[in-house]
């Protein structure tokens, strides 16, 4: 969970839906709708998405954003969030999804210069 001033509190606890804090935070914005990464797929984004599908939000799991240590792991955890009604979603899928048109704003103007600097594999 970032806050405003850009400072990021570790809740300390393997779901993120465990945290009070973060639960009351999520709920303040009155979204249904939730992208989720981790440290780990297997345990920090799968416990959160699967949490946050019993609680009936609509959850995104960049498959990206987080990191396994086989690729057993990596699919057992992906395949266990999917069969929970967790869409699995890639990088680039969330940030053109986010943006909807190239021409808005932040659209082909503001993205792009991103995309080079932290998905620099879109430019090839």
């Amino acid at each position: 969970m970032v806050s405003a001033d850009g400072e990021i509190a570790h809740p300390s606890r393997v779901n993120a839906w465990d945290n009070a804090d973060f639960r009351r935070a999520l709920e303040a914005t009155g979204k249904k709708q939730v992208i989720v990464g981790g440290i780990t797929t297997d345990v920090c984004t799968t416990f959160l998405a699967l949490s946050l599908r019993a609680a009936g939000y609509s959850v995104f799991a960049n498959v990206e954003a987080s990191a396994t240590t086989t690729e057993l792991i990596r699919d057992v955890s992906n395949s266990r969030m999917q069969q929970a009604g967790v869409q699995l979603v890639t990088l680039f899928s969330v940030v053109c999804d986010l943006m909807r048109d190239w021409r808005n704003t932040p659209g082909a103007q503001e993205v792009l210069p991103w995309l080079d600097q932290y998905y620099p594999v879109y430019g090839e």
